[in-house]
């Protein structure tokens, strides 16, 4: 009762902190992409949007990071992607030190070489992440290392055919306040639950945990309660998470909202499937790997790939996906 009662406090608290510190402005920071160039040969507006996602990848090449990180170099050249999403556990095992430690450049920058890579990388914390200097990854400095990387703990990117937000989902999940794991979390500066629900009102969403898996961690509980109904009430059509290590595609069956894993970019847990809940389920691979989403204003196209660049699982929608719901 003593660890839940702290939580509680921390929360409200928490709160009050975020409301007058942090949200003067209303609403999240966004990324405007808008008129950019796409990896240097040819400009935006041409009615498409083309985006990989990775996550859980930060091992220095290791667990067969730089093999996916090779096929995402080949399969991003020939879609001509916009950016890449990073959803989160970017370094392992304990976060970045500090942001001046060399494994940014290990794990990232000397990593993603390729030149379709050399884009906006948009990136969430995951909780692997809070074990270190978790705001170290929100440091200029490291835009000044390597322009491509931006992580902030929530933000949205408006990429003319849609808005995504990026959702910082580690501080939602209760157990990591109550039950550390003998591990030391950064909570500096984290916005409280209260106020991402009330900020959920697009169409694509990007966090680390997920709302339903069949993988090691399964469905997230927190995240099934309380932001499962927002999304549904305002019309999203992809949740997109890391978390467990493998590829999945869940179709909910009560709502429009695909829900879409993307945590193999480099150690995979092979044969650690839940049994329970699989109603909704469209694809699982226990590999290492990474998907690809396009958009236009009428389909979306997703694939998963595996490290070899094979494609394992592709699904498309036929229907006008990114009209104002403003």
């Amino acid at each position: 009762m003593g660890n839940q009662c702290q939580w509680h406090l921390w929360f409200v608290l928490a709160i009050t902190c975020f409301v007058s510190q942090n949200y003067v402005a209303g609403e999240l920071e966004r990324v405007h992409l808008k008129g950019q160039p796409r990896n240097g040969n040819s400009s935006k507006g041409d009615g498409f949007l083309g985006f990989l996602v990775v996550g859980d990848w930060g091992r220095k090449g290791a667990f067969n990071q730089s093999r996916v990180a090779f096929q995402m170099g080949k399969i991003g050249e020939k879609l001509k992607i916009d950016f890449v999403v990073s959803t989160g556990d970017n370094f392992y095992d304990n976060g970045l030190n500090s942001q001046h430690g060399p494994a940014f450049l290990q794990s990232f920058t000397n990593i993603y070489k390729s030149k379709s890579l050399q884009t906006h990388w948009f990136s969430v914390l995951g909780n692997h992440d809070f074990r270190g200097d978790a705001e170290a990854q929100f440091s200029p400095f490291l835009r000044q290392i390597d322009s491509r990387w931006f992580c902030l703990r929530s933000f949205i990117v408006n990429a003319e055919l849609a808005e995504i937000i990026f959702v910082d989902t580690t501080p939602l999940v209760k157990s990591y306040f109550l039950n550390s794991d003998n591990h030391t979390y950064d909570w500096r500066g984290v916005i409280p639950r209260k106020r991402y629900i009330t900020n959920l009102l697009k169409k694509i969403v990007v966090g680390h945990y997920a709302i339903r898996s069949i993988g090691f961690h399964g469905d997230t509980e927190e995240l099934v309660n309380y932001l499962l109904p927002i999304l549904k009430a305002n019309n999203v059509d992809f949740y997109i998470n890391g978390h467990d290590h493998c590829l999945q595609h869940i179709s909910d069956t009560h709502s429009r909202i695909e829900f879409l894993t993307s945590g193999a970019g480099s150690k995979a847990w092979r044969g650690d499937m839940k049994k329970q809940r699989r109603e909704g389920l469209r694809f699982f691979y226990d590999g290492q790997g990474f998907m690809s989403l396009q958009l236009s204003q009428f389909d979306a196209h997703i694939a998963f790939y595996d490290a070899y660049g094979t494609v394992l699982h592709t699904w498309n929608a036929w229907k006008s996906l990114f009209h104002s719901s403003m």
